[in-house]
This record gives C-alpha cells, sequence and structure tokens, in this order.
C-alpha cells in the first residue's frame, strides 16, 4: 500500500463551469460524506475510487448530476440545484495548484445508463473523455464481460493523505461510511486491486468512451 503514482502538473483545462461559490448555500448532506468531501479529499495526495453504476461525482457534467439528484430524495427543485452547486464546488480540487492524482475506475455499462436521456449522456461522455486526457486523471473502464465480481456489492473510494492513514469511503443505497481503520483500508484496496487487474488500459478506455459518446450523437 505504498505505491503512489508520480506527481504531475496540471495541463490546460476546460470543463462545465461550477456555480459561483460565492453565491453558494452551504454544502448538505449525511455526515459521512460531508466528512469525505469536506475533510477528506481536499486534502488528498492520490484519489482511486470504484463506481459500478454511475460516472464519479468528480466527473459528473452539471446536467448529469441534476439527473441523479433529481431520481434521488430531494424534495425541491431549489434542493436539486443546491445539490448540483455542491457537487460543481467539489469538483474544483481537480484544478487546483497542486491537484490529487485521480485514478477512476468505472463499469462499461455506466457510459451505456441513459442517466438523463441522450443529450446529457453525449455532453457528459464528452467531457469524460477530455478530463481523462487531463495529466491528473486516469480513467480505466471494466469491461462487461469480466468475471470479476470483487465490486458488484457497491462502490468505494480511496484517500492517500499526507499526514494521515489512507481512509476509505464505502457507499450503498441504505447508508454509507468513512474510515481510517487499517483492516477496512487493506481490505478495501485488495478489491481495487482486483478490479483494476479486469480493467481496460487507460488508452482503450478513451477510445470506447469516445466510441459510446459518438453513438449517444447520433441519437440526438
Amino acid at each position: 500500500m505504498t505505491w503512489r503514482p508520480a506527481a504531475t502538473s496540471s495541463s490546460r483545462r476546460t470543463t462545465t463551469s461550477p456555480t459561483s461559490a460565492g453565491t453558494s448555500p452551504p454544502p448538505t448532506g449525511p455526515r459521512w460524506f460531508l466528512r469525505w468531501s469536506e475533510e477528506i479529499e481536499p486534502r488528498a495526495r492520490v484519489l482511486r475510487c470504484w463506481d459500478p453504476l454511475l460516472v464519479p461525482g468528480l466527473l459528473q457534467t452539471e446536467n448529469y448530476a441534476r439527473a441523479v439528484f433529481r431520481g434521488g430524495l430531494a424534495t425541491s427543485e431549489q434542493e436539486i440545484e443546491d445539490q448540483v452547486s455542491a457537487r460543481m464546488r467539489r469538483q474544483l480540487i481537480l484544478r487546483k495548484e497542486s491537484p490529487p492524482v485521480l485514478w477512476a475506475l468505472l463499469d462499461e455499462w455506466v457510459l451505456r445508463r441513459p442517466i438523463g436521456g441522450r443529450e446529457v449522456m453525449y455532453e457528459q461522455l464528452d467531457h469524460l473523455a477530455a478530463i481523462a486526457g487531463w495529466q491528473n486523471v486516469k480513467v480505466q473502464l471494466v469491461p462487461h464481460d469480466t468475471f470479476c465480481t470483487a465490486g458488484l456489492m457497491s462502490g468505494f473510494a480511496l484517500a492517500e493523505l499526507p499526514d494521515a492513514p489512507t481512509t476509505v469511503s464505502i457507499e450503498s443505497s441504505g447508508a454509507g461510511e468513512v474510515s481510517a481503520e487499517h483492516a477496512l483500508a487493506s481490505f478495501i484496496w485488495d478489491r481495487y486491486d482486483r478490479i483494476r487487474a479486469e480493467a481496460l488500459r487507460p488508452s482503450q478506455s478513451l477510445e470506447m468512451i469516445k466510441e459510446a459518446r459518438d453513438q449517444w450523437k447520433q441519437q440526438t
């Protein structure tokens, strides 16, 4: 658990503009998630995540995030917009002066699932293809026909911190957990390695993302 990718300088980037932080409400959500997004994630040197169902929050467009939240437990449009704003602010860590390295593993079906409809999916995959070219972001897809079952239970993330033990975030439909317990972090890291062993290389993954993007464009 001591390996770390070499830190790299960020390249020039374009992405969906976040809502102005000056007029945004304070972040809301479950206590475990706020601890992760406000305390752990911004301090991370390296982030690793596995997402079997959705594009990771750090890589979502506004419209994709809006569709995700609209299908959740939000009770009003204002609550949805507040959640979208918070998600866009959260993404700023990838564009700061010394950003963390992000290794994102996604199931291939994430590219096919019509979250928000065809136009939203085209926009999302176009954004994902662009951000996958950043020096500090690596996106790898796990093919749908893999025999690996290590990641089918839930999504998770690992954060390597400069001054604290590796911390994990595990999310399920009913609850979530953030923990720096060594045994749990080692267990999740092992799962991550098993899943990544089945993933395509970043270059192959990027080609698959572009293919799926173009297919969504043809349908719009």
